[in-house]
């Protein structure tokens, strides 16, 4: 394991601690902060549940979406917008400007700790919240110094697999609607192939590569629409895999973070429509996830929440998974 080093804040004499030959000067007998992570798959509210409850407590947001850190395609990537995010702050959401270039875990470990370490010497709570898991193991599980530092709860907005996939075809359309095709077409290069980097690995830009080439050849219009229909329908599909995917991983994580971690089931809310759906919001997730937060930043350091017996019961086991979702990285 690589220990993540940043600079701790000298409180009192610190105690040196060594992990796999590595020291580590840590403050002794200082308290650690809290971070709250809000986790699911995509599609499932977790920027919604992020905003909701740093509008209930002192808190700021860190992204933790892969695809999102990267300046534009805010509807492909489907950023929250100004509007939805209530005034509250949002960090490393659009801030990456090299957008050929990845983003590692071990950039995000660095940025995230400069962050949260703002954040919370403004005296509010880290809410760190996106769908790249990956994002979050190597924070949580592989950077000694944050582990040192901080106390942790996961919350974890699941919905269930069909529901969620009508959804997120549903959203797909949206997106459609709102111009996706005229974003990626703006970022588009003929001259390359390649969407194994950077911002152009999000889906919903190599979906259009033949598309978008075709009306660069000026195909017959009824081979573009079909091209256009064909790309469609692969954003979909390879969103749902996604969703998989990063569920998958999430039941993985809850096996190691069970005792803090907090399932919130949220498909009542994408079963209803309007006030109803907010309604159901409210009561299913926005609430009792609010009341698990208060719970954890009220607890002493040592205390476990038992986070998976405050919601729900135990989960069920997710099927394997195609083998076409390891072509899906987010």
């Amino acid at each position: 394991m690589k220990p993540c080093m940043t600079a701790l804040r000298q409180v009192i004499q610190p105690l040196s601690l060594n992990f796999q030959g590595n020291m580590v000067d840590v403050p002794f007998f200082r308290r650690k902060d809290k971070v709250v992570f809000v986790m699911g798959a995509t599609g499932t509210g977790k920027s919604r549940l992020a905003i909701d409850l740093a509008t209930r407590f002192p808190a700021e947001i860190v992204n933790s979406d892969k695809i999102q850190v990267y300046k534009g395609l805010d509807i492909v990537t489907n950023k929250v917008t100004p509007e939805e995010s209530l005034g509250v702050p949002h960090h490393l959401l659009g801030t990456v400007h090299d957008t050929y270039e990845d983003f590692t875990a071990e950039d995000f470990q660095r940025e995230a700790i400069r962050a949260v370490e703002s954040i919370v010497q403004r005296d509010r709570v880290p809410i760190i919240a996106g769908g790249s898991n990956s994002y979050i193991e190597a924070l949580v599980n592989d950077c000694v110094d944050f582990r040192l530092r901080y106390n942790c709860c996961f919350l974890w907005v699941d919905v269930s697999r069909p529901v969620l996939h009508s959804f997120v075809s549903e959203r797909v359309d949206k997106m459609v609607d709102m111009g996706l095709v005229d974003e990626v077409r703006r970022i588009f290069d003929p001259s390359s192939s390649d969407y194994s980097a950077g911002i152009r690995r999000a889906i919903g830009v190599p979906e259009l590569d033949e598309f978008l080439r075709s009306e660069m050849r000026n195909y017959p219009a009824e081979t573009t629409e079909r091209l256009l229909e064909t790309a469609i329908e692969k954003i979909k599909e390879n969103t749902c895999l996604l969703a998989c995917r990063q569920l998958q991983k999430i039941q993985r994580l809850y096996k190691q973070w069970k005792w803090n971690m907090h399932r919130v089931d949220a498909t009542e809310v994408f079963l209803r429509r309007g006030e109803e759906a907010d309604e159901a919001w409210d009561n299913s997730v926005a609430h009792p996830s609010a009341l698990a937060v208060e719970k954890f930043l009220s607890y002493s350091d040592d205390h476990h929440l038992e986070g998976a017996n405050i919601l729900l019961p135990e989960i069920s086991a997710v099927p394997p998974l195609p083998a076409a979702v390891a072509a899906i990285s987010r």
